[in-house]
């Protein structure tokens, strides 16, 4: 469904992305990941025929996305960040205006703008202006834009950007949802959202392609086997310098709970500290409130890969 070869695009000074190669099938949701900054929007607006790459060739459903840029937007629907919206517009007035603009034949238009406004929950505010609405009405107003004219790839950029927890909850939902009909390009910062729903990841840090695997092959590969959580009360003891000093353990933070401490060990892969730690804390007499492993994340992926001084 996207096909990229050795996509760069260069600003004045500054590479934004450099010599990107992956492909996204049919049918897959695909996590692009990366820290602020990394190239993520200015691959997707390339993607989208927002801007031109300075080398380099992109497809959308086989289309060539500038040689052919009117073929491949009608195969697409983008999501932006920041979805720019006419908020003296009432919300199914919109969506008619857009479903025309997307070449949505006349006949068709109520019934698309029907379907898309009761797909993402907006049956309830199609009578009201736009710029009345929340920021999670606004966001699935953009998302019903995004769908109206039946695209085969959707590509979305921080969806969920902005929302509160609920929302959060019920766009990913429906994220899921579509992945059953559409190919799905999804950019966030909600790690667990993408272990929930992406069946590959790209991970792009300054503007280069650093991973693009399965999250279950990503957890497989980094050193970090995750960490262990330990809550005690050390007396006089400086915890944190005396953990660091069993065999496996790579870094330890601390915080307090009250007379509790709370330390977060990260540990060598393959490694199992516990037994270790129950015998320090046996030794200085400190009580033990909790002793647990804690598994890796895709988190930890991200982290060893695009800061890897810190993992």
């Amino acid at each position: 469904m996207i096909k990229v070869q050795n996509l760069t695009k260069r600003y004045a000074g500054q590479t934004a992305i450099q010599d990107l190669n992956f492909e996204v099938g049919k049918g897959e949701i695909m996590g692009f990941l990366g820290p602020n900054g990394a190239g993520k929007s200015t691959t997707m607006r390339i993607l989208s025929s927002f801007m031109p790459p300075t080398s380099g060739r992109a497809s959308v459903a086989g289309f060539d996305i500038f040689e052919q840029s009117l073929q491949a937007r009608a195969h697409l629907g983008y999501m932006p960040e920041n979805v720019p919206l006419y908020n003296d517009m009432r919300v199914t007035e919109y969506l008619d205006y857009r479903a025309a603009l997307k070449g949505v034949p006349h006949r068709r238009v109520a019934e698309r703008v029907g379907d898309v406004k009761e797909l993402c929950g907006l049956k309830e505010v199609e009578k009201k202006l736009i710029g009345a609405l929340s920021k999670g009405y606004r966001q699935r107003v953009g998302l019903a834009d995004a769908l109206v004219h039946e695209p085969d790839l959707l590509i979305l950029d921080e969806p969920t950007s902005g929302l509160d927890p609920n929302q959060i909850r019920q766009v990913r939902d429906l994220i899921k949802n579509l992945g059953k009909q559409h190919t799905i390009l999804l950019s966030t910062h909600i790690l667990p959202e993408v272990e929930m729903t992406c069946s590959r990841v790209i991970i792009i840090n300054k503007g280069k392609i650093e991973a693009c695997d399965t999250p279950e092959n990503l957890l497989g590969r980094i050193r970090t086997a995750g960490g262990v959580s330990v809550e005690a009360k050390v007396g006089s003891d400086n915890g944190t310098e005396e953990l660091k000093k069993i065999p496996g353990v790579r870094d330890v933070t601390a915080s307090a709970d009250g007379e509790w401490e709370i330390f977060a060990l990260r540990v060598e892969a393959e490694t199992d500290v516990r037994e270790e730690v129950f015998r320090l804390a046996s030794q200085r007499h400190w009580t033990l409130r909790e002793l647990s492993q804690r598994k890796a994340t895709l988190e930890d992926v991200f982290v060893e890969i695009t800061h890897p001084d810190e993992a």
